[in-house]
């Protein structure tokens, strides 16, 4: 099973990126889908995550700002970031939680500028 990250790069405070992640592999039991980040110096965190249902959660941080969803046909899961902060800077991982254990993406890295 590989998660592959991408849409990650350099914008300016105020713009707008979309990561995206696509899965390869079979996932038993393949629930959550989600996106962490962990920024220099700083403990990864979780940005948003979504269920096979769709429902969703968010770190308080980001609500108003960041959209996560999914496609359970295609198993990508995406990361809709308006608004950017400089404090966003970070690099973005995707995870897919399985029955068994969560599977981590390589990472991309977002840079707001201010």
């Amino acid at each position: 099973v590989q998660l592959q990250a991408y849409g990650g790069g350099l914008v300016q405070a105020g713009e707008s990126l979309r990561l995206s992640c696509a899965v390869s592999g079979t996932i038993f039991g393949l629930n959550g889908m989600g996106w962490y980040r962990q920024a220099p110096g700083k403990q990864r965190e979780l940005v948003a995550i979504i269920n096979r249902s769709g429902t969703t959660n968010y770190a308080d941080s980001v609500k108003g700002r960041f959209t996560i969803s999914r496609d359970n046909a295609k198993i990508t899961v995406s990361l809709q970031m308006n608004s950017l902060k400089p404090e966003d800077t970070a690099v973005y991982y995707c995870t897919a939680e399985g029955q068994f254990r969560t599977y981590w993406g390589q990472g991309t890295l977002v840079t707001v500028s201010s």
